[in-house]
């Protein structure tokens, strides 16, 4: 997937509206362009007054737009890599799939995450998508080493990827309740992926991507409820 550089100009000269220039951004420049700005700046600490509070309240829901955007680029990102994939290595249809997904044991939202519009759970759903975003870094780090005719990509992916989740995570009531696996648990599964055999490494990434992109479409919904509806309460 190659990217020319562009001026921002038409053909007869005139300067293209800036989302059509946006959107001719090379992947890793267009992704820390919409990285979100509010995450950046650390939270205040509480104080008697309740002023940090209300405070730390806001910069959480300065952060819904642009962790919404983010979460919807990183979706259309994947969805992109996974279908150039299956046109390339047509691997979308295999009958070692589903052996292959129960070993690989991806993070996934179901309905007792509170991430569903009904019994949504805020705090709950918030837990679930950092501790999966983060934990999507050992996989992403394989595809990678292995995908290596999209390693910029992917790596401008894996990036975003854990800036989303530090982001997320910052909005959780309680921060050390999401599950960050440590060193030992990244790099056992990091050693899990390796040794796949050749002939199934195509189909793992393949099902990587896909569980990723899947991961990515419930998080951008629950952010997008999130931003909608939801006010943070101190």
């Amino acid at each position: 997937m190659k990217f020319r550089r562009d001026c921002g100009c038409t053909r007869a000269g005139r300067r293209r509206p800036p989302a059509l220039r946006a959107a001719l951004l090379p992947p890793p420049l267009l992704l820390l362009l919409l990285l979100p700005r509010a995450a950046a700046a650390p939270l205040p600490h509480a104080d008697s007054s309740g002023e940090a509070e209300l405070d730390e309240a806001a910069a959480r829901r300065a952060a819904l737009p642009d962790s919404l955007r983010l979460a919807q680029l990183l979706h259309d990102r994947a969805k992109q890599l996974r279908d150039e994939m299956c046109e390339k290595f047509t691997v979308c249809q295999n009958s070692v799939e589903v052996l292959l997904r129960n070993n690989l044991n991806l993070p996934r939202v179901t309905e007792e995450d509170g991430c569903l519009l009904a019994g949504f759970n805020e705090d709950k759903c918030l837990r679930k998508i950092s501790s999966g975003l983060y934990t999507f870094q050992t996989y992403l780090k394989y595809i990678q080493e292995t995908f290596t005719s999209e390693h910029q990509n992917v790596e401008s992916l894996s990036y975003s990827t854990e800036h989303l989740a530090r982001t997320i995570r910052r909005m959780v009531i309680n921060p050390e309740e999401v599950f960050i696996p440590d060193a030992a648990t990244q790099e056992s599964l990091h050693t899990k992926l390796k040794s796949t055999k050749a002939w199934t490494e195509k189909i793992t990434i393949h099902l990587i991507l896909r569980d990723f992109t899947s991961f990515m479409e419930k998080t951008v919904r629950a952010v997008r409820y999130l931003k909608n509806t939801r006010s943070f309460s101190v």
